[in-house]
């Protein structure tokens, strides 16, 4: 069956918002802006069932974007950069089949009308020119009920997959506390070359030879060891096992440079590894300068104020030498797979530490002091590199669990939008 079709011009009234948005006063009447929310105002301009359209550009200068368009009925206030689209024959057309209409034909008819290049507008004259499929008004009232259920149902499935996503989170916060607790590859006892408590002595035997003298680290309690370890397995605190442990600093605007070497901060940190974009450089006179904030091939940078607290990044053998800023602290281990204390540091574990460590009223910070004397486990360098090839794997199938997800999150709303689209054509 093929539905006539009428353009807008010649079905509905297309009239603009009279009320400044920064102007209303708020009161009784719902004030429809560019937003999903509703503002208010003390007067109602329109009495009616309407489609509203933002008149321009969601993303602003020099882009065709809008994020929404409302379904708005009874009295209400409209923006000035908004228009209301009102059926003039409820007989013939109605608000909310309209509203579904240029809904799922947004960027046809609505994003591919927008004019101009700096200042992004939809003229209301172009809007008037939009053909619609004009079926009659009962099959309208069906398409719209359609439209509901089929969104309830594409709904309940969105939130079921939103919530495999948290589960498939929850595993890897789970891999990684059993990756701690020895719990993930085998641990036979006297299986091992080396011990953890050998490893130990080992790593303070060649920070003795470096003549650095280093402030003792208190010994730990028994109420400090949070759960048992395998036998060949050792407590130690994290500064023992370091050469250094401490913040960068901030060379002044000027001294940024448009290239030379790379300036890490907070924001190019994360755990998946170090984020290029933002960077900033600084030269190589600036970087003799802040000898003490060299990062380091092998070196983990982990945030240790603000918002981004506790992401951790490793630093690729491959890298050459960079800086960092004073919101992130270089740990540089000792004969220990580097890795394996990268995937430590992300651990339900250590993370906990992390965040009951801070001090600062307002930006909160973890001091050097605090993190030094974390406590953490120390596995045989074998068993610590048979960890990090399985949680590998492990990760890698989260991975490959997580992308599926999403495709099939993807793949429903696709599938949403071809059926209701399919269904309009008659």
């Amino acid at each position: 069956m093929s539905w006539k079709k009428e353009k807008l011009g010649k079905l509905c009234t297309i009239e603009k918002g009279a009320i400044g948005i920064l102007k209303a006063i708020p009161g009784e009447y719902p004030m429809v802006v560019t937003s999903e929310e509703r503002k208010s105002h003390n007067e109602f301009q329109f009495d009616d069932e309407a489609v509203i359209i933002p008149l321009v550009s969601s993303t602003g200068h020099g882009h065709k974007s809008l994020k929404r368009i409302h379904y708005q009925k009874g009295k209400f206030a409209l923006g000035s950069i908004l228009c209301a689209v009102i059926p003039k024959n409820k007989t013939v057309l109605s608000a909310e089949y309209l509203y579904r209409f240029l809904d799922l034909n947004r960027e046809n008819e609505l994003v591919g009308r927008m004019k101009g290049m700096a200042n992004v507008t939809l003229p209301m004259k172009e809007i008037a020119e939009i053909e619609i499929s004009l079926p009659s008004l009962k099959e309208q009232h069906e398409f719209v009920e359609k439209y509901k259920q089929l969104e309830i149902q594409s709904a309940s499935l969105s939130t079921e997959l939103t919530h495999q996503l948290e589960t498939v989170k929850q595993l890897r916060q789970q891999f990684l506390q059993e990756a701690v607790q020895g719990k993930l590859v085998e641990n036979t006892e006297g299986g091992v070359s080396e011990t953890g408590q050998q490893l130990l002595a080992r790593i303070k035997a060649e920070k003795a030879k470096t003549g650095k003298k280093e402030k003792p680290l208190p010994p730990i309690s028994a109420d400090e060891i949070p759960f048992e370890i395998p036998v060949d397995w050792v407590w130690c605190r994290l500064g023992e096992i370091c050469s250094k442990i401490g913040s960068g600093s901030t060379p002044n605007g000027s001294d940024y440079a448009n290239e030379g070497f790379p300036f890490f901060r907070s924001q190019n940190i994360y755990n998946e590894g170090l984020i290029y974009d933002d960077i900033k450089f600084i030269s190589d006179d600036v970087h003799i300068q802040m000898n003490g904030t060299v990062v380091l091939p092998n070196d983990i940078l982990l945030n240790i104020t603000g918002g981004s607290m506790g992401r951790c990044a490793f630093v690729p053998s491959d890298f050459i030498e960079g800086n960092v800023s004073q919101h992130v602290c270089i740990i540089r281990l000792i004969c220990v797979n580097n890795p394996f204390y990268h995937k430590i540091i992300l651990s339900p574990f250590f993370q906990k530490y992390v965040f009951s460590s801070t001090t600062g009223a307002g930006r909160e910070g973890l001091p050097k002091y605090n993190l030094e004397q974390f406590v953490i486990p120390l596995p045989p360098l074998s068993i610590q590199a048979q960890i990090v090839k399985k949680l590998g794997r492990l990760m890698g199938l989260c991975d490959a669990l997580e992308l599926q997800i999403q495709e099939s999150k993807m793949q429903n709303a696709q599938l949403l939008q071809q059926v209701l689209r399919e269904a309009l054509a008659g």
